[in-house]
C-alpha cells in the first residue's frame, strides 16, 4: 500500500491534479458522445448479424456466432465502463469519498481488463476457426456448429474474467489513473504489479500475433485456390472471401488500437529505474501517454462493428462486381481436397 490515508483502500495513488485540470481534460460531452456512437454502432451491427445468421451448422453460421460474441462484448464493454466514466466526467465526484474501500475501482479494473482482452482473444479464436475450416476442412466436422462456437466464446469470456480477477485475489493491483476518472492495472515495480502487467500485455500481444500468422496462412490458401489451374471454373464461395476480409479487418483494427498500449505497458513496468516511485507516483508525461494509448485502444470497440457493417457481401459486390453468386462453383472444401489429391 502507498503512503496515504490508512482509512482509504489501496487503489489511491498520490496525485497532483486540480479540479480545473480535470474539467479541461475530461469533457463529459466528449465521453458521452463517444459512448453513444459506440453503443449505436454495436447495436446496428447486432441487428444486421441477427438478420444475417443462416441456419444449420455451416462455417458461415459458426463465424457469425463468433462475430455476435465479439460485437456483444464490445457493446457491454462500452456500456459498463461508459456509465462510470461519463458519470465521473459529468459530476466530477471525489472518488475517495464515493469509493473509499476501492470496490468500484476494482470492479472497473476487472471490466477494463476483461473487455480489453476479450476482443483480442476472440480475434485469435476466429482466426483459428477459419484456419481449420480452410486448411483442414475434413478434420473438424463438428466445429462448424453454432453451439460449439458459443462454447468457445464462453471459454474466452471465462479466461478473460479469470485474468481480470487476479488483482482482487492478490496478484497485482488496480489503481485510480490520471485524471482520476478510471481505474486500470498498476504500472508499479512491485513483483505482483510487474507480473500482472506483463501477463496482460503478453497475452494480448500473443493473441494479435497468432491472428496474424493464422490469417496469413488462410489467405495464402484462398489465393492458391483462386489462382490454381481450375480457378476460372472453381472459385471459393463468396462467403469464404467475405469472412476472410472481415477477419483481416478485425485483426488490423485490433493491432492498430491495442498494440501501442500493450507495448507501452511492457516497456513501462520493465523500465530501469522504475517509472513509478515508491510512493506510487508516475511522471505526468507517463500518465498522459497511458491515457492517450487507452483512448486509442477504446476505438477498437467502435470500429469492430463497422468492419462487419462495411465488409458484408452486399458492400463488397459494389466494390468488386466479380463477387457475385456462383451456384455452380465447387465448395472450398472440395477444391482444397482436389488440390491435395491432384487429378486421377
Amino acid at each position: 500500500m502507498w503512503a496515504n490515508d490508512t482509512s482509504l483502500g489501496p487503489c489511491f495513488r498520490p496525485t497532483n491534479i486540480t479540479l480545473e485540470e480535470r474539467r479541461l481534460i475530461a469533457s463529459p460531452w466528449f465521453a458521452a458522445s463517444f459512448c453513444a456512437v459506440g453503443l449505436a454502432s454495436n447495436l446496428l451491427a447486432l441487428s444486421a448479424l441477427v438478420g444475417a445468421r443462416p441456419g444449420g451448422s455451416s462455417p458461415r453460421s459458426s463465424f457469425l456466432t463468433f462475430l455476435c460474441g465479439l460485437v456483444l462484448t464490445d457493446f457491454l464493454g462500452l456500456l459498463v465502463t461508459g456509465i462510470i466514466v461519463v458519470s465521473q466526467h459529468a459530476i466530477l465526484f471525489d472518488w475517495r469519498a464515493v469509493d473509499p474501500r476501492c470496490r468500484l475501482c476494482d470492479f472497473m479494473g476487472v471490466a477494463m481488463v476483461f473487455f480489453g482482452l476479450c476482443p483480442l482473444l476472440l480475434g485469435a479464436a476466429m482466426a483459428s476457426e477459419r484456419f481449420l475450416g480452410i486448411t483442414r476442412p475434413f478434420s473438424r466436422p463438428a466445429a462448424a456448429s453454432p453451439r460449439r462456437a458459443w462454447a468457445s466464446v464462453a471459454l474466452v469470456w471465462a479466461a478473460a474474467l479469470a485474468l481480470g480477477l487476479l488483482p482482487p485475489l492478490g496478484l497485482g493491483r488496480y489503481s485510480l489513473q490520471y485524471p482520476g476518472s478510471w481505474c486500470f492495472l498498476t504500472l508499479g515495480a512491485r513483483p505482483g504489479d510487474v507480473a500482472f502487467a506483463l501477463l496482460f500485455a503478453l497475452l494480448g500481444g500473443l493473441s494479435v500475433a497468432l491472428s496474424f500468422v493464422l490469417n496469413t496462412i488462410s489467405v495464402a490458401a484462398l489465393c492458391r485456390v483462386y489462382h490454381g489451374r481450375q480457378a476460372a471454373q472453381q472459385r471459393p464461395r463468396d462467403c469464404e472471401v467475405e469472412m476472410m476480409v472481415q477477419l483481416l479487418g478485425i485483426m488490423v483494427v485490433a493491432s492498430v488500437c491495442w498494440m501501442p498500449l500493450l507495448v507501452f505497458i511492457a516497456q513501462t513496468v520493465l523500465r530501469t529505474p522504475p517509472a513509478m516511485s515508491a510512493s506510487g507516483q508516475l511522471s505526468r508525461a507517463t500518465e498522459r501517454q497511458l491515457l492517450i494509448y487507452l483512448r486509442v485502444a477504446t476505438w477498437n470497440q467502435i470500429l469492430d462493428p463497422w468492419v462487419y457493417i462495411l465488409f458484408r457481401r452486399a458492400v463488397l459486390r459494389r466494390l468488386h462486381p466479380r463477387l457475385s453468386a456462383r451456384p455452380r462453383s465447387l465448395s472450398l472444401r472440395l477444391q482444397l481436397a482436389q488440390g491435395a489429391t491432384g487429378p486421377l
